[in-house]
This record gives structure tokens, sequence and C-alpha cells, in this order.
């Protein structure tokens, strides 16, 4: 284990590679068993911002897109959110892979997670939401009954993480967002997979 699994007295405990993650089951937004580690699988654990967050939903738009290839790689896709489970449905109920509700935040602290202003002041945060297909997705959303906005305490400064996870509960990789938009592509996913 790395020393960056030690604790920091005031500070969020953040994971590096090398470090272990506990096993546990969650439950997705479908009510699916999803294990985390996945003893058959890579999992890409991805923290994502509020359910309707049209960064966010594009981003995983782009990962839905490419599912097959990222399931031929054997990775297994898990997002959380930190909205409640009848928020997401609405956004995430459609994607083929796990979308998992923490709207009490237990996980983003866990895994050191955190909510910055630069979320939203990082000029790229700012025009990801312009790109194309933006607005299909967060048409998408509402017209399933959802939001683009935050809701019920769910916050707009919410940072987004990425972790690739072995099957024996190593973290291979880990990024912290800087920013809202600041995420791992497929192709770095891919890369970094090393399949």
């Amino acid at each position: 284990m790395s020393t960056s699994s030690k604790p920091v007295p005031g500070r969020a405990h953040r994971y590096a590679p090398g470090d272990l993650v506990a096993p546990r089951e969650l439950t997705s937004i479908r009510a699916e068993r999803v294990l985390l580690p996945d003893p058959g699988s890579l999992v890409h654990l991805q923290f994502r911002r509020y359910a309707g967050c049209p960064i966010c939903n594009v981003h995983l738009r782009s990962v839905a897109r490419r599912h097959d290839e990222i399931a031929a790689a054997g990775i297994r896709e898990i997002a959380v959110f930190h909205s409640p489970a009848e928020d997401m449905l609405s956004h995430q109920g459609e994607l083929p892979f796990a979308a998992v509700a923490d709207p009490d935040r237990k996980l983003y602290a866990e895994f050191g997670v955190e909510a910055s202003p630069r979320a939203v002041l990082h000029p790229r945060a700012w025009t990801a939401p312009l790109r194309p297909g933006t607005y299909s997705v967060v048409i998408r959303g509402i017209r399933a009954g959802g939001t683009p906005f935050s809701t019920g305490g769910q916050t707009v400064l919410g940072l987004p993480a990425d972790f690739l996870i072995a099957p024996d509960g190593r973290v291979l990789a880990a990024k912290y967002g800087r920013h809202a938009g600041d995420q791992w592509s497929v192709d770095e996913l891919l890369r970094l997979s090393g399949r």
C-alpha cells in the first residue's frame, strides 16, 4: 500500500495507485447488485456531480456510445452521483452500465472526492456545456422528468473523480478532477487499462 493510504488529519483521504479498496456491495438505481471490486473485471469507478449536470451527462453518453468496446477490454463501468435515485432515473436510467446514488456523499467522503468553487470557475467547465450534443442530452433528461439544475441540496460545486480498480481491490490509476469537465476520456481509460 502506498503512503497515501494513511489518512492525513484534517484532510480527506485520497486513493493513489497501489492502495486497496475494501470490498462492498452497492445497489444501482435499477436495483441491481454491484460488486466493488468486481472479482471478474477491472472497474472504472467514476464520481460525477448531480443527476442533471449537463457536463456529466454528455460525458457519460460518450462512455455509453463506446460501452461495448469498454466491456470487451474487461472493464465494468460504475458511475456514482450525489443525487437520490429518483432524480437519477430520468437522466441515467437508460445507461448500459451501473449508476449508483450516493445522496449522503458517503462514497465521496471515503474516496476523498470533494467540492470546490473551481469546479465551475475554470474556463473549460464553462465551455463544456456548449459542446455539440449537450442540448439533446439535457432535453432528453427534461422530457423524462428531470431538471438540468441541482436540487435538494445537491451542489453544483462537486468535482469529478475516476478510479481504475483491479479485481483484487488494488487501485491501478486515479484522477481527481480539477474542474467539472476534468475526467478521463474513453481513450485514456483504455490506455490505462493496458487493453
